[in-house]
Protein backbone atom coordinates (compact mmCIF):
# COMPACT_ATOMS: atom_id res chain seq x y z
CA UNK A 1 0.00 0.00 0.00
CA UNK A 2 1.20 3.53 -0.80
CA UNK A 3 -0.03 4.81 2.59
CA UNK A 4 0.60 2.52 5.53
CA UNK A 5 1.79 2.86 9.09
CA UNK A 6 5.55 2.50 9.47
CA UNK A 7 7.20 1.69 12.77
CA UNK A 8 10.44 3.33 13.78
CA UNK A 9 11.96 6.57 15.00
CA UNK A 10 12.69 7.92 11.50
CA UNK A 11 8.99 7.75 10.59
CA UNK A 12 7.82 10.01 13.42
CA UNK A 13 6.12 13.14 12.12
CA UNK A 14 8.81 15.39 13.59
CA UNK A 15 11.26 13.95 11.07
CA UNK A 16 8.89 14.80 8.26
CA UNK A 17 8.74 18.37 9.53
CA UNK A 18 12.55 18.45 9.65
CA UNK A 19 12.72 17.02 6.15
CA UNK A 20 10.24 19.59 4.82
CA UNK A 21 12.29 22.38 6.41
CA UNK A 22 15.48 21.11 4.73
CA UNK A 23 13.76 20.98 1.33
CA UNK A 24 12.49 24.54 1.83
CA UNK A 25 16.01 25.69 2.73
CA UNK A 26 17.35 24.20 -0.50
CA UNK A 27 14.57 25.94 -2.40
CA UNK A 28 15.50 29.28 -0.79
CA UNK A 29 19.17 28.75 -1.69
CA UNK A 30 18.06 28.12 -5.27
CA UNK A 31 16.27 31.49 -5.23
CA UNK A 32 19.52 33.42 -4.70
CA UNK A 33 20.12 33.90 -8.48
CA UNK A 34 16.65 35.38 -9.06
CA UNK A 35 17.02 37.69 -6.04
CA UNK A 36 20.33 38.95 -7.41
CA UNK A 37 18.84 39.44 -10.88
CA UNK A 38 15.80 41.20 -9.40
CA UNK A 39 17.90 43.54 -7.26
CA UNK A 40 20.10 44.39 -10.25
CA UNK A 41 17.08 45.06 -12.47
CA UNK A 42 15.40 47.20 -9.80
CA UNK A 43 18.49 49.36 -9.46
CA UNK A 44 18.69 49.76 -13.23
CA UNK A 45 14.98 50.55 -13.61
CA UNK A 46 14.23 52.33 -10.34
CA UNK A 47 12.24 55.14 -12.01
CA UNK A 48 9.90 52.68 -13.78
CA UNK A 49 8.90 50.54 -10.79
CA UNK A 50 5.69 51.08 -8.82
CA UNK A 51 6.62 50.64 -5.12
CA UNK A 52 3.12 49.27 -4.38
CA UNK A 53 3.32 46.59 -7.09
CA UNK A 54 3.02 42.87 -6.34
CA UNK A 55 6.51 41.24 -6.15
CA UNK A 56 5.49 38.94 -9.01
CA UNK A 57 4.69 42.01 -11.12
CA UNK A 58 8.11 43.52 -10.36
CA UNK A 59 9.67 40.33 -11.76
CA UNK A 60 8.39 41.39 -15.18
CA UNK A 61 11.33 43.76 -15.53
CA UNK A 62 13.50 40.66 -16.06
CA UNK A 63 13.41 39.41 -19.70
CA UNK A 64 10.84 36.57 -20.10
CA UNK A 65 13.14 33.64 -20.85
CA UNK A 66 15.62 34.58 -18.14
CA UNK A 67 12.73 35.12 -15.73
CA UNK A 68 11.29 31.70 -16.53
CA UNK A 69 14.64 30.00 -15.97
CA UNK A 70 15.27 31.82 -12.68
CA UNK A 71 11.75 31.06 -11.41
CA UNK A 72 12.13 27.35 -12.14
CA UNK A 73 15.73 26.88 -11.03
CA UNK A 74 14.93 26.72 -7.26
CA UNK A 75 12.73 23.67 -7.85
CA UNK A 76 15.52 21.85 -9.64
CA UNK A 77 17.96 22.75 -6.85
CA UNK A 78 15.46 21.59 -4.21
CA UNK A 79 15.66 18.07 -5.64
CA UNK A 80 19.04 17.81 -3.91
CA UNK A 81 17.22 18.45 -0.63
CA UNK A 82 14.59 15.82 -1.48
CA UNK A 83 17.28 13.22 -2.15
CA UNK A 84 19.13 14.02 1.09
CA UNK A 85 15.96 13.93 3.18
CA UNK A 86 14.57 10.69 1.76
CA UNK A 87 17.86 8.82 1.60
CA UNK A 88 19.68 10.11 4.67
CA UNK A 89 16.94 10.98 7.17
CA UNK A 90 14.29 8.38 6.36
CA UNK A 91 16.66 5.80 4.84
CA UNK A 92 14.23 5.13 1.98
CA UNK A 93 14.57 5.02 -1.78
CA UNK A 94 13.04 7.79 -3.89
CA UNK A 95 10.86 5.13 -5.50
CA UNK A 96 9.14 4.44 -2.16
CA UNK A 97 8.01 8.08 -2.01
CA UNK A 98 6.56 7.87 -5.53
CA UNK A 99 4.78 4.52 -5.71
CA UNK A 100 3.80 1.32 -3.93
CA UNK A 101 4.99 -0.58 -7.00
CA UNK A 102 8.46 -2.12 -7.18
CA UNK A 103 9.58 0.51 -9.64
CA UNK A 104 8.27 3.83 -10.97
CA UNK A 105 5.80 3.21 -13.79
CA UNK A 106 6.90 5.64 -16.50
CA UNK A 107 4.13 4.41 -18.81
CA UNK A 108 1.62 5.85 -16.33
CA UNK A 109 3.47 9.18 -16.32
CA UNK A 110 3.53 9.31 -20.13
CA UNK A 111 -0.14 8.31 -20.46
CA UNK A 112 -1.31 11.02 -18.05
CA UNK A 113 0.99 13.55 -19.73
CA UNK A 114 -0.22 12.68 -23.23
CA UNK A 115 -3.90 12.60 -22.29
CA UNK A 116 -3.95 15.95 -20.53
CA UNK A 117 -1.67 17.63 -23.11
CA UNK A 118 -4.07 16.56 -25.86
CA UNK A 119 -7.15 17.74 -23.97
CA UNK A 120 -5.56 21.07 -23.03
CA UNK A 121 -4.29 21.75 -26.55
CA UNK A 122 -7.71 20.87 -27.99
CA UNK A 123 -9.49 23.23 -25.59
CA UNK A 124 -7.09 26.08 -26.36
CA UNK A 125 -7.45 25.50 -30.12
CA UNK A 126 -11.24 25.37 -29.85
CA UNK A 127 -11.35 28.61 -27.85
CA UNK A 128 -8.98 30.28 -30.32
CA UNK A 129 -11.11 29.19 -33.29
CA UNK A 130 -14.41 30.27 -31.72
CA UNK A 131 -13.17 33.46 -30.01
CA UNK A 132 -10.14 34.74 -31.94
CA UNK A 133 -10.71 38.25 -30.61
CA UNK A 134 -9.55 37.01 -27.19
CA UNK A 135 -6.04 36.27 -28.45
CA UNK A 136 -3.10 37.90 -30.16
CA UNK A 137 -0.38 36.03 -32.01
CA UNK A 138 2.66 36.02 -29.72
CA UNK A 139 4.95 33.61 -31.58
CA UNK A 140 8.54 34.71 -32.26
CA UNK A 141 10.74 31.81 -33.46
CA UNK A 142 14.01 32.51 -31.64
CA UNK A 143 12.58 33.55 -28.23
CA UNK A 144 10.12 30.64 -28.46
CA UNK A 145 12.92 28.16 -29.18
CA UNK A 146 14.92 29.26 -26.13
CA UNK A 147 11.77 29.23 -24.01
CA UNK A 148 10.91 25.74 -25.27
CA UNK A 149 14.36 24.41 -24.27
CA UNK A 150 14.06 25.94 -20.79
CA UNK A 151 10.48 24.76 -20.30
CA UNK A 152 10.94 21.19 -21.54
CA UNK A 153 13.71 20.63 -18.97
CA UNK A 154 12.74 22.69 -15.94
CA UNK A 155 8.92 22.64 -15.86
CA UNK A 156 8.79 18.83 -15.44
CA UNK A 157 11.36 19.20 -12.65
CA UNK A 158 9.20 21.85 -10.97
CA UNK A 159 5.99 19.87 -11.18
CA UNK A 160 7.67 16.58 -10.23
CA UNK A 161 9.16 18.20 -7.13
CA UNK A 162 5.72 19.43 -6.07
CA UNK A 163 4.26 15.95 -6.53
CA UNK A 164 7.18 14.31 -4.69
CA UNK A 165 6.65 16.71 -1.82
CA UNK A 166 2.85 16.94 -1.53
CA UNK A 167 1.37 13.74 -2.95
CA UNK A 168 4.41 11.68 -1.93
CA UNK A 169 6.49 12.77 1.05
CA UNK A 170 3.96 14.83 3.03
CA UNK A 171 1.05 12.52 2.26
CA UNK A 172 3.04 9.59 3.66
CA UNK A 173 4.09 11.67 6.67
CA UNK A 174 0.51 12.71 7.48
CA UNK A 175 -0.60 9.13 6.86
CA UNK A 176 1.84 7.88 9.46
CA UNK A 177 0.67 10.55 11.90
CA UNK A 178 -3.10 10.07 11.54
CA UNK A 179 -3.09 6.43 10.39
CA UNK A 180 -5.80 7.07 7.81
CA UNK A 181 -6.10 8.29 4.22
CA UNK A 182 -8.61 11.11 4.47
CA UNK A 183 -6.55 13.45 6.68
CA UNK A 184 -3.45 13.31 4.41
CA UNK A 185 -5.65 13.96 1.36
CA UNK A 186 -7.31 17.02 2.90
CA UNK A 187 -4.21 18.49 4.57
CA UNK A 188 -1.87 18.18 1.59
CA UNK A 189 -4.53 19.69 -0.68
CA UNK A 190 -5.03 22.63 1.67
CA UNK A 191 -1.27 23.27 1.98
CA UNK A 192 -0.78 22.88 -1.78
CA UNK A 193 -3.52 25.40 -2.49
CA UNK A 194 -2.32 27.86 0.15
CA UNK A 195 1.15 28.04 -1.37
CA UNK A 196 -0.41 29.63 -4.47
CA UNK A 197 -1.57 32.69 -2.50
CA UNK A 198 1.35 34.75 -3.81
CA UNK A 199 0.49 34.00 -7.46
CA UNK A 200 -0.55 37.04 -9.54
CA UNK A 201 -3.74 35.16 -10.49
CA UNK A 202 -4.96 35.73 -6.92
CA UNK A 203 -4.43 39.50 -7.23
CA UNK A 204 -6.26 39.51 -10.56
CA UNK A 205 -9.14 37.15 -9.80
CA UNK A 206 -9.50 37.34 -6.02
CA UNK A 207 -9.35 34.72 -3.31
CA UNK A 208 -12.11 32.70 -4.93
CA UNK A 209 -9.49 31.12 -7.15
CA UNK A 210 -8.13 29.32 -4.08
CA UNK A 211 -11.07 26.93 -4.52
CA UNK A 212 -9.51 25.95 -7.84
CA UNK A 213 -6.02 25.46 -6.38
CA UNK A 214 -7.25 23.43 -3.40
CA UNK A 215 -9.63 21.52 -5.66
CA UNK A 216 -6.73 20.67 -7.97
CA UNK A 217 -4.80 19.42 -4.95
CA UNK A 218 -7.74 17.18 -4.03
CA UNK A 219 -7.95 15.93 -7.63
CA UNK A 220 -4.25 14.99 -7.64
CA UNK A 221 -4.50 13.47 -4.17
CA UNK A 222 -7.48 11.31 -5.11
CA UNK A 223 -5.58 10.19 -8.19
CA UNK A 224 -2.60 9.23 -6.04
CA UNK A 225 -4.56 7.30 -3.42
CA UNK A 226 -6.69 5.44 -5.95
CA UNK A 227 -3.68 4.45 -8.06
CA UNK A 228 -1.32 3.67 -5.14
CA UNK A 229 1.32 6.01 -6.53
CA UNK A 230 2.16 9.51 -7.71
CA UNK A 231 2.95 8.65 -11.35
CA UNK A 232 -0.36 9.82 -12.84
CA UNK A 233 -0.21 13.05 -10.83
CA UNK A 234 3.36 13.69 -12.03
CA UNK A 235 2.34 13.25 -15.66
CA UNK A 236 -0.83 15.35 -15.38
CA UNK A 237 0.88 18.20 -13.53
CA UNK A 238 3.79 18.35 -16.00
CA UNK A 239 1.36 18.44 -18.94
CA UNK A 240 -0.74 21.15 -17.31
CA UNK A 241 2.14 23.56 -16.72
CA UNK A 242 4.18 22.76 -19.82
CA UNK A 243 1.34 22.87 -22.34
CA UNK A 244 0.08 26.11 -20.86
CA UNK A 245 3.54 27.72 -20.91
CA UNK A 246 4.16 26.77 -24.54
CA UNK A 247 0.76 27.55 -26.04
CA UNK A 248 -0.77 30.54 -24.23
CA UNK A 249 0.22 33.26 -21.78
CA UNK A 250 -1.48 36.28 -20.22
CA UNK A 251 -0.38 39.40 -18.36
CA UNK A 252 -1.91 38.13 -15.09
CA UNK A 253 -0.44 34.60 -14.93
CA UNK A 254 2.55 33.34 -12.94
CA UNK A 255 4.23 32.02 -16.10
CA UNK A 256 4.45 34.90 -18.59
CA UNK A 257 6.30 33.29 -21.45
CA UNK A 258 7.18 33.68 -25.13
CA UNK A 259 4.30 31.35 -25.95
CA UNK A 260 2.46 30.90 -29.25
CA UNK A 261 -0.60 32.90 -28.16
CA UNK A 262 -1.37 35.63 -25.67
CA UNK A 263 -4.80 35.73 -24.02
CA UNK A 264 -6.01 39.35 -23.79
CA UNK A 265 -9.55 38.57 -22.57
CA UNK A 266 -10.93 39.13 -19.11
CA UNK A 267 -10.86 35.75 -17.36
CA UNK A 268 -14.13 34.17 -16.22
CA UNK A 269 -13.07 32.80 -12.85
CA UNK A 270 -16.15 30.94 -11.73
CA UNK A 271 -17.13 29.58 -15.14
CA UNK A 272 -13.71 28.09 -15.87
CA UNK A 273 -13.25 26.92 -12.28
CA UNK A 274 -16.59 25.11 -12.13
CA UNK A 275 -16.03 23.45 -15.51
CA UNK A 276 -12.62 22.17 -14.37
CA UNK A 277 -13.62 20.95 -10.92
CA UNK A 278 -17.13 19.67 -11.66
CA UNK A 279 -16.72 18.26 -15.19
CA UNK A 280 -13.17 17.91 -16.47
CA UNK A 281 -11.53 16.51 -13.33
CA UNK A 282 -14.21 13.83 -12.77
CA UNK A 283 -13.93 12.79 -16.44
CA UNK A 284 -10.14 12.43 -16.12
CA UNK A 285 -10.53 10.34 -12.96
CA UNK A 286 -13.13 8.17 -14.73
CA UNK A 287 -10.75 7.53 -17.64
CA UNK A 288 -7.95 6.57 -15.26
CA UNK A 289 -10.27 4.36 -13.21
CA UNK A 290 -11.29 2.39 -16.28
CA UNK A 291 -7.78 2.06 -17.65
CA UNK A 292 -6.18 1.01 -14.37
CA UNK A 293 -9.08 -0.88 -12.80
CA UNK A 294 -9.57 1.21 -9.68
CA UNK A 295 -11.93 -0.35 -7.14
CA UNK A 296 -13.29 0.40 -3.66
CA UNK A 297 -13.06 4.17 -4.14
CA UNK A 298 -14.55 5.14 -0.79
CA UNK A 299 -12.31 2.69 1.08
CA UNK A 300 -9.21 3.90 -0.75
CA UNK A 301 -9.91 7.50 0.25
CA UNK A 302 -11.20 7.14 3.82
CA UNK A 303 -9.94 3.89 5.35
CA UNK A 304 -7.80 3.69 8.46
CA UNK A 305 -4.68 1.57 8.98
Amino acid sequence: MFLKYKEGRIYRFGYYLLGSFIIIVFNFIGQIPILIALASSMLSNADEIDPSANPMEILNIIPPNMRLFLMLFPFAFAFIGVWLVVRKIHEQSLTSVVTARKRIDFKRILFAFGLWSFIMASMILFDYMTSPENYVWNFKPIPFLFMFLIAIVFIPLQTSLEEFLFRGYLMQGFGNLFRNRLAPLLLTSLIFGSLHLANPEVSKLGYGIMIYYIGTGLFLGIMTLMDEGVELAIGWHAANNLTGALLVTADWTAFQTNSVLKDISEPNLYGEMLISICIIYPVILFIFSKKYGWKNSLLQLTSKF
